[in-house]
C-alpha cells in the first residue's frame, strides 16, 4: 500500500474533522483521545458528508424502576460523528454505526511521521 500526504499534524484538531482529498476521496481526519484516526467521508446511509457533522458525546437516558425516562446525559468517554444529512451516528473510535455495529465507516490507516500524517491507500 502507498502512504499520501494527508496534511500537517498541526492541522488536526480535537474538536472537529479536517476534510483532505486524496486522489479524488473526501478523507476526514480528527485526533481522538491522543489518536489520529481518518475515515472515508461517505456516510453508509446515503452518501452523505459524515465527517463534517457534529462531533458530540453518547446520549444517555436514566431510567426510573418503572423503566420511565428520567432524564438524558452525556458519556464524554465515547464521542460521535452524527451526520449532516439524516443524523445518524458513528463512534469516533471504531467507525461502527451506533445503532448497527455491522454498519462502519471506512477507516484508513493512518502514519503519524516527521509531523505530517500519511495515510495508506
Amino acid at each position: 500500500m502507498a502512504e499520501k500526504l494527508l496534511c500537517a499534524s498541526s492541522d488536526i484538531s480535537d474538536t472537529t474533522a479536517r476534510i483532505c482529498e486524496v486522489e479524488g476521496v473526501e478523507i476526514g481526519v480528527i485526533r481522538h483521545k491522543g489518536t489520529i484516526v481518518a475515515y472515508r467521508n461517505v456516510c453508509p446511509h446515503q452518501g452523505g458528508p459524515v465527517c463534517e457533522g457534529l462531533k458530540m458525546p453518547r446520549v444517555c437516558v436514566e431510567f426510573d424502576e418503572q423503566r420511565r425516562p428520567l432524564r438524558q446525559n452525556f458519556d464524554t468517554a465515547e464521542m460521535h460523528f452524527v451526520c449532516p444529512w439524516h443524523g445518524w451516528e458513528f463512534k469516533i473510535e471504531t467507525g461502527e454505526a451506533v445503532g448497527d455495529s455491522k454498519i462502519r465507516l471506512s477507516r484508513y490507516k493512518v502514519v503519524e511521521r516527521d509531523e505530517n500524517v500519511y495515510v495508506e491507500i
